[in-house]
């Protein structure tokens, strides 16, 4: 099981830190998936980075903003969110992809076979 946490509310231009853990994976034998679903739209894949660290994706509207990282060690995953927007609004889950093979197709939600609870992301003034 995983589990996203760090989100909260925050101003337009600012910036928080998600963290992702896992109590029982060991989340370095896994390639990870940030998504995020505003109400209303359908779940979108934001952020990818392979189990090395070495291969990280980002989509375009995050692009420059957003910076996906890990640290094995310490079986976590983040993503550094700057220069928040509106838009960025969501709730934001971290995911474990079945087959790093699929990295090409990071943004499919059906290659990923575990979930974590999401982390409410809230950008207002």
């Amino acid at each position: 099981q995983l589990q996203a946490s760090g989100g909260g509310l925050v101003q337009p231009g600012g910036s928080l830190r998600l963290s992702c853990a896992a109590s029982v994976l060991s989340l370095g034998d896994y390639a990870i998936g940030w998504f995020r679903q505003a109400p209303g739209k359908e779940r979108e894949g934001v952020s990818y980075i392979s189990s090395s660290g070495a291969f990280t994706k980002y989509v375009d509207s995050v692009k420059g903003r957003f910076t996906i990282s890990r640290d094995n060690a310490k079986n976590m995953v983040y993503l550094q969110m700057n220069s928040l927007q509106a838009e960025d609004t969501a709730v934001y889950y971290c995911a474990a992809q079945n087959d790093e093979r699929w990295r090409n197709y990071w943004r499919l939600s059906k290659h990923y076979g575990s979930w974590g609870r999401g982390t409410l992301v809230t950008v207002s003034s």
